[in-house]
């Protein structure tokens, strides 16, 4: 089933098909109806709900209406689609990677495959998993990805393989964690390694390679003596990319150790970067609101920029309209609601910031570590941590803790949303809260 890349000339044949997508297209693909949570961070990338009455008070033995367990060890969030969730999951070890399908009303395991056996798996840190890229889901389809050791597209119907890659090569040095995205008929992985910085656009009918572009900041660090440094740490990335709208045209934008980029879709030309050579491992999903972007720098000196969308090329320092430098999140995504932002950084301090100003309203601390990301419905922000505490608090200028609930085992992975059910997965087990 392994499809290898395609010739120079399919390749932009691709492209060019890529290329007459209509602009409505681009929104048709991505806002889809209150049932479905089709990727990472839900409907439009962002965290953000339309859900009503969603259970503000739940726990362990309150208000789940089914719970599963989910074998081996995996990070990825839930996806759903119609009367399904999709999941991936993966031997501690990491030489078993498998798709899990259960149904949504009733909580039971449908589907459950190995689609890669590993024979020589790469490290991965103990606080990362072997599978913790979450899938991305359409009407009929499936794409789940495990990084360089493989990405695959399945029917959700019968449950077969509709095509195969494995011949991506990154060593992600710590695990893999950055999730696939589709955008018209291109679906787009980002590739961060301590040995290659890649982005990919797939064909998702047939796997092929539409274009690879590489990352075009110099990775090269020295250390003190002025030699180069092989720390791979500062090549890594573990963000998911985002497709926006600019002027009128969709952008890619797409966060790597030492920049963010912005791309053409349809063919993978630059069209502009922020570099911020100090950062790496950047993990949160770029967030737009206000006519700016909202990018995290990820871990070592970790802020959070508000850039003014626009220019091309190398974006000038006066692009940046505000930086905070507190308490800001190395992994958790933020959320925009209103004309605030939100977040919780991974020690578990949540904050409010005027999303226009970057003025600090209110900085409290919520219990637990924090690695997934948040969401909003409703006027309410679900925070989960790795301790297993729900925190719900007001989204509003003010801090209002509305509950605090307690599960038996911790969150790593985001939670999604299907009508008025959240679903949670916790390090062990899925459940259904409603």
């Amino acid at each position: 089933m392994l499809i290898p890349p395609p010739s120079l000339a399919s390749s932009l044949r691709l492209a060019s098909v890529a290329a007459s997508f209509a602009f409505a297209g681009f929104f048709g693909g991505r806002l889809e109806a209150g049932d479905n949570w089709a990727q990472f961070r839900g409907p439009s990338g962002d965290g953000r709900s339309d859900a009503k009455e969603l259970p503000v008070t739940f726990g362990e033995s309150e208000r789940v209406k089914w719970k599963t367990a989910i074998q081996g060890k995996a990070w990825s969030s839930p996806v759903i689609w119609g009367d399904q969730v999709w999941l991936t999951t993966a031997t501690e070890t990491g030489d078993a990677l498998s798709v899990v399908c259960i149904n949504k009303e009733s909580g039971a395991i449908i589907r459950e495959e190995v689609l890669f056996r590993v024979a020589d798996p790469q490290f991965c840190h103990k606080f990362n998993s072997y599978a913790s890229p979450t899938p991305v889901i359409e009407d009929g389809r499936v794409y789940v990805t495990f990084g360089s050791p493989g990405t695959a597209c399945l029917d959700t119907k019968t449950g077969a393989v509709l095509w195969k890659r494995t011949d991506f090569v990154c060593n992600h040095f710590r695990g893999a964690g950055s999730s696939p995205i589709l955008h018209g008929d291109l679906l787009y992985l980002n590739f961060d390694g301590s040995d290659f910085q890649f982005v990919v656009a797939l064909d998702k009918k047939t796997g092929r390679t539409a274009w690879k572009v590489n990352r075009s900041v110099d990775f090269q660090d020295l250390d003190a003596a002025g030699r180069p440094s092989a720390d791979g740490d500062f090549r890594k990335g573990f963000s998911t990319p985002h497709i926006i709208s600019q002027d009128g045209r969709p952008l890619l934008l797409s966060s790597g150790a030492k920049a963010h980029y912005a791309y053409e879709p349809a063919t993978g030309a630059e069209i502009w970067r922020l570099e911020e050579r100090a950062q790496h491992s950047a993990s949160s999903r770029p967030l737009v609101a206000h006519g700016m972007v909202y990018l995290q720098t990820g871990f070592s000196k970790g802020q959070l920029l508000a850039v003014k969308l626009g220019g091309a090329g190398v974006l000038p320092e006066t692009q940046v309209v505000w930086r905070e430098k507190k308490n800001v999140p190395n992994k958790p995504s933020m959320i925009a609601h209103e004309d605030l932002i939100f977040m919780v950084d991974d020690v578990g301090i949540a904050s409010c910031l005027e999303a226009k100003t970057g003025t600090m309203l209110w900085r409290e601390r919520v219990l637990g570590s924090h690695s997934a990301s948040p969401i909003v419905a409703d006027g309410r922000i679900y925070f989960l941590s790795e301790h297993g505490i729900v925190s719900v608090i007001a989204a509003s200028r003010t801090f209002q803790k509305l509950a605090e609930n307690k599960f038996s085992d911790g969150f790593m992975a985001s939670p999604a949303v299907s009508g008025k059910a959240l679903f949670l997965r916790t390090k062990g087990h899925l459940y259904r809260v409603e």
